[in-house]
């Protein structure tokens, strides 16, 4: 498993906004938190965005848009795991619901998604937000 121990988190909330750029500004400017990364998309949308506050981290983008996480939930949890491929035929082995197989992603990370009992939708893979 990464981070814990070197002080990097490895679990991540993850949400949707309808204004995206209104909940960074609500975040940043009302609540504390530091604007790290933001990326938009060329229609302005929110694509992904990192806010940290103490060694937290809350990643979040605009609802609407294309994708499998954007279709799934407003909110979900993203966790860091090393090895992507083995935790989740560990997952699919004991029933969990798989949305998206592992995948190498185009900026570096391999990630897959599940879903539990409740529907609730969770990411784990290798990109660790914050790390370097």
């Amino acid at each position: 498993m990464t981070g814990g121990a070197s002080g990097v988190p490895t679990i991540y909330p993850t949400i949707l906004y309808d204004d995206a750029k209104a909940a960074i500004r609500t975040l940043t400017q009302g609540l504390g938190f530091t604007e790290e990364a933001v990326y938009e998309g060329e229609d302005g949308s929110v694509l992904h965005a990192e806010l940290s506050l103490g060694n937290g981290r809350v990643m979040l983008g605009s609802r609407g848009r294309e994708g499998l996480f954007a279709r799934a939930g407003p909110a979900g949890v993203y966790v860091v795991v090393d090895e992507v491929d083995e935790h989740c035929a560990r997952a699919r082995e004991f029933g969990v619901e798989i949305l998206m197989e592992p995948t190498d992603q185009d900026y570096g990370s391999r990630d897959y998604m599940a879903r539990d009992g409740e529907g609730n939708v969770w990411s784990f893979g290798t990109y660790a937000p914050g790390s370097g």
